[in-house]
């Protein structure tokens, strides 16, 4: 037989046994779905991850505290203490002792409570200077940011994210309007331009008035010269690292560390976000794809089932064709050709439901699933692959039947 004679012939076995060759092709067909939706599941995460780490800028260093200790001896977690203050952020902030640096914002951050007329809303009521806007690579959509001589005034000025606008005034209209806070009235100068969310963080819920507003106004007590973080801009992308050895000596200088390893604060980039996320979300692709690599080999088990229950079925039509002059290979290469049609099958059919669903679930999950090719045509040879090492069995046992005793079988 030549191999179009094979394949024609492996085809209507085939379709002979439809109900059970549906059965067979599903368990291949939801492994590979499984794999294909796993994969980009991870490699969406991934994207989703290093697009808003990326958001907040790739020339971006975030200093913060370390942990807290209190009267009795419990200590907070870490970034909680108030080991960063308002002086660490100006000597940063000095083209002497850190000449890749090009600018530095200091926040002080708490949840607090704004109240407009009927209206209220909690939200990160974020204390900083007028270096923040082009720190962390924001825009104002109306009004003005805060200036130098707010915080030195220590006015009474608020700029509010579109999101806090809205909640409070149900417009992002509201230049001009009064919040008040803990008592203190704020006269809403600007509204910050959309920018989304950072991880679990809306960057659009955000109020920010003067430092030092914050500090004397709004938090006060003992710990009002301390912040909760400092951001540092570099000079560009490519002197990062300088900028972060400059930060990190000036600081164990300043805060009387030995080393960085001993200091009560930490030094973190995006980069090293970026990094620590990726490892994570690849690790864990890696794990859930193994996973749904099982229900692969369930299926290729499945096949040769199936496979060895149509070799007993056709004992008698193995054993008319030995008799007619069929070889051992001929016969062989038969019951090979069906057990790669059925994988070859089971996984053009499990692409095709994976890619479907990759197109569905980021309205369900919220999460983006990126389709890798090389993952689609990985799991279609994977699956010819199974049928073929699983007809293997079946196949070889065809192959060996002698034809009387295969033509005396009922």
């Amino acid at each position: 037989m030549t191999w179009t004679e094979t394949l024609r012939t492996g085809l209507a076995a085939v379709r002979a046994h439809a109900l059970r060759s549906t059965l067979t092709v599903l368990g291949i067909l939801i492994g590979v779905a499984a794999v294909v939706l796993t994969v980009g599941l991870g490699l969406g995460t991934q994207k989703d991850v290093s697009a808003q780490i990326s958001a907040l800028g790739s020339d971006l260093l975030i200093v913060t505290p370390g942990s807290s200790t209190d009267s009795s001896g419990v200590r907070g977690g870490f970034g909680s203490g108030t080991t960063l203050t308002r002086g660490d952020a100006e000597a940063i902030d000095s083209s002497v002792v850190a000449p890749d640096v090009a600018g530095v914002a200091a926040e002080k951050t708490a949840q607090l409570t704004l109240e407009s007329g009927d209206s209220n809303w909690t939200t990160a009521v974020t204390g900083t200077t007028a270096a923040w806007l082009d720190v962390r690579g924001r825009e104002v959509a109306s009004g003005r940011f805060l200036t130098t001589d707010d915080d030195l005034d220590r006015a009474g000025v608020v700029v509010l994210g579109p999101e806090t606008a809205e909640q409070l005034f149900g417009t992002t209209r509201v230049v001009g309007q009064v919040v008040t806070v803990g008592g203190t009235d704020l006269t809403v100068v600007g509204v910050l331009a959309e920018a989304g969310a950072s991880g679990s963080s809306d960057l659009d819920d955000v109020a920010l008035v003067p430092l030092s507003t914050a500090a004397e106004q709004l938090v006060g007590g003992s710990s009002r010269t301390a912040v909760s973080t400092i951001y540092v801009q570099a000079a560009s992308g490519d002197r990062l690292s300088a900028a972060a050895q400059e930060v990190e000596q000036l600081l164990v200088a300043l805060h009387g560390a030995t080393d960085a390893d001993a200091a009560d604060f930490t030094v973190a980039s995006q980069d090293a976000l970026v990094s620590t996320a990726t490892a994570v979300y690849r690790t864990l692709t890696v794990l859930l794809t193994g996973v749904a690599a099982l229900s692969l080999l369930v299926g290729g088990i499945g096949v040769m089932n199936i496979m060895l229950v149509s070799v007993t079925e056709r004992t008698r039509e193995i054993g008319l064709r030995k008799a007619l002059g069929a070889p051992p290979g001929a016969i062989r290469r038969q019951f090979l050709v069906e057990a790669s049609v059925l994988g070859l099958t089971g996984g053009v059919l499990g692409v095709a439901v994976g890619v479907v669903a990759a197109r569905v679930l980021p309205s369900v999950l919220g999460s983006s699933v990126v389709v890798s090719g090389l993952a689609v045509a990985g799991s279609v040879v994977v699956a010819v692959v199974i049928g073929l090492v699983f007809g293997v069995y079946p196949a070889a046992r065809a192959a060996r039947l002698a034809p009387i005793d295969a033509l005396r079988a009922q």
